[in-house]
């Protein structure tokens, strides 16, 4: 199991998976590989020196330096490729979690509730071995900036949204209204007049309110799973979430 796995809340399920391209792995490591290229070469030079005078001494220097980039380098080498073993984005049914770091992990998520869109940059040279980068942007100052040469960066993008759909979707059945798409047309700053209700010309009678239709458990069961999650990660608070729960069982 992935350290991604652990921090799946209540109800919550990865639908996708994600990791960079090997070619930032080996753009990680150039200085690694430059430093390993040199140490053959110190080591062929130093093999043609004599072993007297001078020429030994520098021969012993070679040596010297020679082992500490070897060593050096096949260490970085493998601290680089630990780091990107561990690292991968995991897109679920609520949110985009970012996990890297070997010895100290660390997580990042956004919310789908609070992406508002992705921007998809690719190369020619990415095109052809389907790698770019995909920026997450979202209505929260710490959130997945940037996802840096990421493999798949259609599929990615493709299933993010759809998560981001079919979470709306669920909370609109339980009642929840989805947050306002971005750019509408409206003015930065501008907010939507609040809705004026028309007075009545005369003597209404009152109607008895219509009943809430009735609502199926498996339905219910689901959306409650979904609210603690939101109210596990912080998006609702407590109160919120025990005054909707009061609602749907109502319901039943």
């Amino acid at each position: 199991m992935s350290y991604a796995d652990g921090l799946l809340a209540t109800g919550e399920r990865i639908t996708h998976r994600a990791k960079q391209h090997p070619f930032i792995f080996v753009w990680g490591a150039r200085w690694t590989i430059l430093a390993v290229i040199l140490a053959i070469v110190l080591f062929w030079l130093g093999g043609n020196l004599g072993t007297d005078g001078g020429a030994g001494t520098l021969r012993q220097v070679l040596g010297w330096i020679t082992a500490i980039l070897f060593v050096g380098g096949i260490a970085v080498f493998a601290w680089t490729a630990l780091r990107y073993v561990n690292q991968e984005y995991v897109l679920t049914n609520r949110r985009v979690i970012q996990v890297e770091g070997v010895l100290n992990r660390t997580s990042t998520d956004s919310s789908l509730e609070k992406i508002n869109d992705a921007l998809l940059s690719q190369s020619v040279f990415g095109r052809m071995f389907d790698f770019g980068d995909l920026t997450v942007l979202t209505a929260s100052e710490s959130a997945i900036d940037k996802m840096k040469m990421l493999r798949g960066p259609v599929r990615f993008k493709k299933a993010m949204l759809d998560a981001k759909h079919e979470y709306e979707v669920d909370m609109e059945r339980a009642g929840w209204a989805p947050s306002p798409p971005i750019r509408e047309g409206m003015p930065p700053g501008a907010e939507p007049a609040p809705a004026m209700a028309a007075a009545p010309s005369g003597p209404v009678a009152s109607a008895p309110a219509p009943s809430a239709p009735r609502a199926d458990p498996d339905e219910v069961t689901r959306t409650l799973a979904s609210l603690a999650g939101l109210r596990d990660s912080g998006a609702i608070s407590p109160e919120e979430y025990e005054r909707k729960k009061a609602e749907l069982l109502a319901r039943l």
